[in-house]
C-alpha cells in the first residue's frame, strides 16, 4: 500500500471515529447524568463521570411513573402500525409497479403530491373523521389513523422497480395469483427493504407524540413521549429533578436501541444493495 493512500486510509477512519463519538456521546451524556446528583449535573466545568453513583435513580424513576405502561403502548401500537403498513405498502406497490391499469400514472403521481403535504396539515380532517366514527381515545383510532403511509408506499415502489418484471410474468405463466405472487417472490428479494421499512415505521411510531396526544386523554393510553413528558412536568417537577428525568429518557430509548442492534445486518445489506444497483 503507498503513503498517499495510507494516509487517505488514516484521515477517513478518524472522521469516522470523529462522527460515531459525536453521535454516541450525547446518549452516554444522558445515561451518565442519570447517576449524577442535580448540582453535578449544572456545576462547570461538567464531569464525564459522577463522583458517587446515584443507581437509585434509575430505579426510583421507573417507580414514580407508570413507565411500563407508556412502553407497553407504544410498542403494541407501533408494532401494529408496522405490520399494517407493510401490507398495506406491498399490495399497493406491487399494483403501481406490475400491473397495468388505466390509471396507473395518475395513481403514482398523486402519490408523489401526497408525500409533499405536511403531516399536520391533515390533522384536523382526520381527528373530525375520526370522532364521527367514534374512535378518539382508544388504541383503534391510534392505529387506524397511521395504517397508510406515502412513504411506506414510495420506497417499496422503488424497491419492486428494481426487481425484474420477467418474474412476475414467469409466476403469472405458472398460474401464481397476484397475491401469491408479491409474497413468494417479490418480497423474500427485497426483504432488506422491508426490514428498513420496518425499522423507520417503528421509531416513527415509537417516538410520536402529538397526534396521539391530540386524539387520547386518557392517562392508561399515553404513549411513551407523552408520558416522558407527564413525567417531566410531575415528577420531574418541571426540570427541577434532572437526574430522573435523564433516567426516565435513557430506560425509555432501550428499545430502539435493542431494535436497531437486531437489525444493523439487514440495514447494512439494504444499504449495499442500494449502493451495489446506483453504481450499476
Amino acid at each position: 500500500m503507498q503513503k498517499g493512500s495510507r494516509l487517505g486510509l488514516l484521515v477517513r477512519q478518524l472522521l469516522l471515529a470523529a462522527s460515531a463519538f459525536i453521535v454516541a456521546f450525547p446518549f452516554y451524556w444522558m445515561a451518565t447524568s442519570a447517576l449524577k446528583t442535580n448540582d453535578e449535573i449544572w456545576q462547570f466545568p461538567p464531569t464525564l463521570w459522577p463522583v458517587s453513583p446515584q443507581w437509585g435513580n434509575y430505579f426510583d424513576a421507573w417507580v414514580e411513573a407508570p413507565f411500563w405502561r407508556y412502553m407497553l403502548n407504544s410498542i403494541i401500537v407501533a408494532g401494529a402500525i408496522v405490520i399494517i403498513q407493510i401490507f398495506n405498502s406491498a399490495t399497493m406497490a406491487y399494483a403501481l409497479t406490475h400491473m397495468k391499469f388505466r390509471l396507473n400514472n395518475a395513481f403514482t403521481a398523486l402519490i408523489l403530491v401526497g408525500y409533499m403535504i405536511p403531516s399536520t396539515a391533515v390533522y384536523l380532517p382526520s381527528y373530525m373523521v375520526l370522532s364521527k366514527l367514534g374512535l378518539l381515545d382508544s388504541y383503534t383510532g391510534l392505529i387506524l389513523s397511521n395504517c397508510v403511509s406515502v412513504f411506506s408506499i414510495f420506497l417499496i415502489r422503488q424497491a419492486f422497480l428494481q426487481t425484474s418484471h420477467e418474474l412476475v410474468e414467469a409466476g403469472q405463466m405458472d398460474g401464481a395469483t397476484h397475491l401469491r405472487i408479491l409474497w413468494t417472490i417479490l418480497v423474500p428479494l427485497t426483504r432488506s427493504s422491508f426490514a428498513v421499512l420496518a425499522l423507520i415505521t417503528f421509531i416513527e411510531q415509537y417516538n410520536n407524540y402529538f397526534w396521539p396526544m391530540l386524539i387520547t386523554k386518557s392517562p392508561e393510553l399515553q404513549l411513551i413521549s407523552s408520558g416522558l413528558r407527564s413525567f417531566f412536568v410531575e415528577g420531574g417537577a418541571y426540570g427541577l429533578k434532572w437526574p430522573l428525568i435523564m433516567a426516565a429518557s435513557a430506560f425509555t430509548i432501550a428499545p430502539l436501541l435493542l431494535l436497531f442492534a437486531f437489525t444493523q445486518k439487514t440495514i447494512m445489506s439494504s444499504v449495499n444493495l442500494t449502493a451495489g444497483v446506483s453504481k450499476g
